[in-house]
């Protein structure tokens, strides 16, 4: 008992739900007969529902992919495995299924919001007993109640977007040179990540700063209630415009912050000018037609706050030169238009 006493002692006390993920799976993995433990990303597509595997054990170590889910080969629809599909259609906590001899599975959906976006799978050798179930229902209701709590710590109330400490706290993290866990990322590449092919364009990582333009005079003329709506429904927009390994942000105010990850130049400008037209052309109730603001930078060099300030140099260029447009912030250094080097306490963040 105490080995699981010790391993819930270190789950709870990771502060990000990727680490808390890659937690619950080493303490599940240290009971006895369990060959195999994987958390499964649940996701439509088309209409379809799909899981596909976000963390696993590879040769012995913890791997984890922050790649796109709805391109991802190794997806199979949730239909291949039918107890685990009617477990999901009838909201029941934990479904069993044996597929060969000598192979017992158990799901574990984790419900968060009405919704399943993660199911934890356990499979060992031998049927699960009554007592065997019991200790991994305990470690998983420990691992659910967090991970509500760690979601709720980690939003804005208002739109339900990442707020700003989940920001620095992301950001700085996937900044860093080497993450130092016991666990390897298989996605989340720190820095440029170029193609192997030099005729084509450099896959990198992005960050962008969104701001409502004119925002104030909403709240002035219609008043907050109607100005909370906008909020809303542009991080809803936002919500859309955006694939499900993409990280989204409220800073506060009417200020956004979107990472997009692993994509190439041109394909950021075509991402960011698509949500910009796409709040363009929405009709927001009574007040009718609402445009943004986007300023983005690479995050391939620089600390955050320098990256950051980057981003908000650029943003704040394409509100002081019309509005409604997106500027990237190496562009405008190469045209002239801002000074390529700004030090750290040049910077005004918000």
């Amino acid at each position: 008992m105490k080995p699981i006493l010790d391993n819930l002692v270190e789950m709870t006390g990771h502060r990000d739900h990727l680490r808390l993920e890659v937690s619950v799976l080493s303490t599940l993995q240290k009971l006895a007969s369990i060959k195999e433990v994987r958390a499964l990303e649940v996701f439509h597509r088309d209409g379809v529902q799909y899981v596909r595997p976000r963390t696993w054990i590879e040769n012995g170590q913890l791997v984890s992919t922050a790649s796109d889910a709805q391109s991802d080969p190794r997806r199979q629809p949730v239909a291949h495995y039918p107890a685990l599909l009617a477990c999901i259609a009838q909201r029941e906590a934990s479904a069993k299924d044996s597929p060969d001899k000598g192979t017992h599975r158990l799901w574990l959906p984790v419900w968060m919001h009405d919704e399943v976006h993660t199911c934890l799978e356990i499979t060992q050798s031998r049927p699960f007993s009554a007592h065997k179930l019991d200790v991994i229902k305990g470690v998983f209701h420990v691992y659910q109640n967090y991970q509500s709590l760690l979601d709720y710590s980690e939003r804005d109330a208002l739109t339900g977007l990442f707020n700003r400490k989940t920001f620095d706290e992301q950001f700085s993290r996937q900044s860093a040179s080497g993450d130092g866990g016991a666990y390897v990322d298989a996605g989340e590449l720190v820095g440029t990540q170029d193609s192997a092919d030099p005729g084509q364009e450099p896959v990198r990582q992005w960050l962008a700063v969104v701001d409502i333009d004119h925002f104030k005079l909403v709240n002035d003329r219609f008043g907050h209630l109607y100005g909370d709506e906008v909020l809303i429904l542009v991080a809803n927009i936002l919500r859309s415009s955006f694939r499900s390994h993409d990280r989204i942000f409220r800073f506060g105010g009417e200020e956004f912050v979107v990472l997009l990850r692993s994509t190439t130049l041109s394909t950021a400008h075509k991402v960011f000018n698509r949500f910009r037209q796409a709040v363009q052309e929405y009709h927001f109730p009574q007040v009718g037609q609402v445009t943004v603001s986007v300023g983005f930078a690479s995050t391939q060099q620089g600390a955050p706050v320098e990256i950051l300030g980057r981003a908000d140099q650029a943003l704040y260029y394409a509100k002081e030169h019309g509005r409604n447009q997106v500027c990237f912030y190496d562009e405008l250094v190469a045209q002239g238009h801002l000074q390529a080097k700004v030090a750290n306490d040049d910077v005004e963040l918000f």
